[in-house]
């Protein structure tokens, strides 16, 4: 398993990004709204603003892919960086990737000066949020309006 920068605009990311938000609409609950798809803006994981990850196992095929993007705060010494699209293959699960994906973007959120990591997920997705916790992250009040969203955390750095 590698884990590399990868662009979120070629197109295996793209089709990555494609196997990710049609796994969670398939998965999202019907009682409401359905699952709203937003593709990452390419600057928001260019440069000192983010970066977009993506895990390849050990035939270099793209199995996994997540991302950090710096978010605006009112606070001049928060630097708070969101992560976002943290999806491993579900053949892929059990193997400690996700951790090794997770702790690979702390390290980047870090080298980039945040102060603070944050994140969405939904009520349903159970094995994220006990990753999340695992990994030091509280719950925290909403910080943003996404649609698929139901819980909010935080990780001080």
């Amino acid at each position: 398993m590698r884990i590399r920068p990868g662009d979120v605009t070629a197109a295996p990311e793209r089709a990555l990004l494609d196997d990710y938000f049609a796994f969670r609409a398939a998965a999202f609950p019907s009682d409401g709204s359905p699952y709203a798809v937003t593709y990452p803006d390419p600057a928001a994981f260019a440069g000192g603003n983010g970066v977009f990850l993506v895990v390849e196992d050990d035939g270099g095929a793209l199995v996994g892919a997540g991302g950090i993007r710096m978010l605006a705060t009112d606070d001049p010494a928060t630097v708070r960086f969101e992560v976002k699209h943290v999806w491993l293959a579900p053949e892929t699960r059990g193997r400690g990737w996700a951790t090794d994906l997770m702790n690979d973007l702390e390290a980047r959120a870090r080298a980039f000066g945040a102060t603070e990591l944050v994140l969405d997920t939904h009520d349903t997705l159970t094995a994220a949020a006990r990753l999340y916790t695992r990994l030091g992250f509280e719950p925290t009040a909403p910080y943003n309006t996404n649609p698929n969203a139901t819980r909010w955390y935080r990780k001080p750095l």
